[in-house]
């Protein structure tokens, strides 16, 4: 699926809540999928810089592709992480390159969360573009 798509499905399923403190409530949800993340990866080189809280974002490649590994101590925060690596992770880094990285306007993230949290989601698109260019 391209990240195209995968945007696509997450703005379907947030525009299907009716009111921004549903769509809220579901982003916090959505942090509680994320995967454990492992305690030695939250050193200062995998912060995501920008955040009121603290994020953690590590990057991962297998077979040509990227994988992107994060968490915060934000329950609404971790939602966040968790949309963002629903979309990026297990891209191609071709792909990477070539991507929209402006979701936070495509997903209405700004009706949603303050400009604070807008600002993380900035920071980790910003962390997952060091990423690539290391790759």
């Amino acid at each position: 699926m391209s990240i195209e798509q995968r945007v696509e499905d997450i703005k379907e399923d947030l525009d299907f809540f009716e009111n921004e403190l549903e769509k809220y409530e579901y982003i916090i949800d959505l942090g509680k999928k994320l995967e454990e993340f492992d305690e030695k990866d939250k050193v200062a080189k995998n912060i995501v810089h920008g955040c009121t809280s603290q994020v953690w974002l590590v990057c991962k490649e297998k077979d040509g592709k990227l994988y992107f590994y994060g968490t915060s101590d934000a329950i609404i925060v971790k939602g966040l992480v968790y949309i963002i690596l629903k979309i990026f992770s297990g891209s191609s880094i071709d792909e990477l390159k070539n991507a929209d990285m402006d979701i936070v306007f495509d997903l209405k993230l700004t009706e949603i969360v303050t400009p604070n949290r807008q600002s993380g989601v900035i920071g980790m698109i910003k962390k997952i573009k060091e990423y690539i260019q290391k790759a």
